[in-house]
């Protein structure tokens, strides 16, 4: 990433939020704080669909007179493609509305570096576990709504699968379609296997609700700041040895995602939509 500084601009990070979960505007509130510590922009705020600061009161957040907008979203669908533009009143990839010139990216969960993200979070979470005799699985939500959420699982899967990770195999699998992450042990032939939620945040999906389909918990239990399901692997279920990630998000390396994709922007001065 060769960004360069961008003082008079303001970067804004947009994430979903949550009114249930409290850690889950944490990895937004972390990439911009990474950002805002390089000193390439002028401004670094972030703001939610589900929390404050919301998607309406951005525009009183930023004093800039350019906005770099960048969805922290997985995948493009619903949340990127209407509710955003929609609620900061873009019309296109670069908007001038509220005396502000807006340039809205794409989503970090598309951009091309994330295949190398998820292939290093596998590796960090089973070190010296031999890939040849591992299963990597993708985890997504799936609710047959969005087809591009479904998409960006399977898309991250297949160039996993193409590379030199060398997996025995890597799937993309789901909490509510098909292919199951339920099924994980019907689906790996494995001695190992690795499972990565693709989600930006650890919230209830990652702490509670997969945990207890991989047969980790046997209920939801107690509130998702208390848990310590990652610090406990490997797990040993069904004559198998699994390891188990905290969600992709979390990670340092999303800020240079972000950063990516605002150059990115600049480089193909995107005139519709993404």
């Amino acid at each position: 990433m060769s960004l360069a500084p961008k003082p008079d601009a303001a970067l804004l990070i947009v994430g979903h939020g949550s009114t249930e979960n409290p850690d889950s505007s944490t990895p937004y509130f972390d990439h911009a704080d990474e950002i805002r510590s390089r000193g390439l922009f002028g401004e670094v705020h972030c703001c939610f669909w589900k929390e404050e600061p919301s998607l309406r009161e951005a525009r009183f957040l930023i004093d800039a007179d350019e906005v770099y907008v960048v969805p922290d979203f997985i995948s493009e669908g619903y949340f990127t493609q209407e509710v955003i533009p929609r609620e900061l009143e873009l019309t296109a990839a670069t908007t001038r509305v509220h005396g502000k010139t807006w340039r809205y990216t794409k989503p970090v969960g598309v951009h091309a570096s994330m295949t190398d993200i998820i292939a290093q979070r596998a590796r960090d979470v089973a070190p010296g576990v031999d890939p040849a005799e591992t299963t990597l699985f993708i985890v997504g939500h799936g609710t047959g709504l969005n087809q591009n959420s479904t998409k960006a699982v399977r898309d991250q899967a297949e160039l996993i699968k193409a590379s030199d990770a060398g997996y025995a195999d890597v799937m993309d699998t789901y909490m509510e379609e098909q292919p199951f992450i339920a099924d994980w042990a019907k689906l790996a032939d494995t001695p190992n296997v690795v499972v990565v939620p693709f989600f930006i945040a650890d919230g209830l999906h990652s702490y509670q609700d997969i945990p207890v389909l991989l047969g980790i918990e046997k209920d939801e239990g107690e509130a998702a700041s208390q848990r310590e399901v990652f610090r406990q692997n490997p797990y040993r279920l069904r004559d198998k040895t699994l390891y188990y990630s905290s969600a992709i998000g979390t990670g340092r390396l999303m800020a240079d995602v972000i950063l990516d994709l605002v150059e990115d922007f600049d480089k193909h001065q995107l005139t519709a939509l993404p």
